[in-house]
């Protein structure tokens, strides 16, 4: 497996480095965010092992630029930075586990080979089912297709509503309340 380690603690880098060569991987490091997206984008890697607390540009930042150019590499953080809000925001900038240190190696190595399974098969950004997208990444729902641009036709851009203002599960009609829409009619 090709990995890229970007951590800006050189003896942790040279730790994590050592342990996976020792199983047979092949080891890139970066010790800050840019010189970890330039090698992102220069070299294939079959999983990305990303700290967050990076010089330069954090590891929240390398994680949504890799996803914006398109690179669905497999991303571990690892992290000192046990919040719940650190690790959703992790996770929801394209990071496909998140383990804190301390930390076992043998759990390290089973979650870099989970991720490193996934594979970086291409993922929607965006959900469609007939004329309504969803993008989770901007949490917008989008309904209806323009026939015309903008510029020709302001009236024909298509309707947007965030998500927080579409209505909740709950809100929504059940099967029960729809029937008894159609029998009393």
């Amino acid at each position: 497996m090709r990995v890229l380690i970007i951590e800006d603690e050189k003896g942790m880098a040279e730790l994590l480095k050592k342990g996976l060569e020792e199983e047979n991987h092949r080891v890139a490091l970066a010790f800050d965010g840019l010189e970890g997206l330039e090698l992102a984008r220069v070299y294939e890697f079959d999983a990305i092992v990303l700290d967050l607390m990076l010089p330069k540009v954090d590891g929240f930042e390398v994680a949504r630029r890799l996803r914006h150019s398109g690179n669905q590499t497999p991303i571990l953080i690892l992290t000192a930075r046990d919040a719940v809000p650190d690790i959703v925001k992790g996770l929801d900038l394209g990071a496909d586990d998140y383990l804190t240190k301390p930390f076992s190696f043998e759990e390290f190595l089973a979650r870099l080979r989970t991720v490193a399974r996934r594979g970086s098969a291409p993922r929607p950004t965006r959900l469609q089912v007939a004329d309504l997208t969803l993008d989770p990444a901007s949490h917008q729902a989008i309904r209806g297709r323009p026939s015309a641009t903008k510029r020709e036709n302001p009236s024909c851009e298509p309707r947007q509503a965030p998500c927080s203002s579409l209505p909740s599960r709950t809100t929504v009609p059940g099967r029960e309340a729809l029937r008894e829409r159609r029998g009393s009619k």
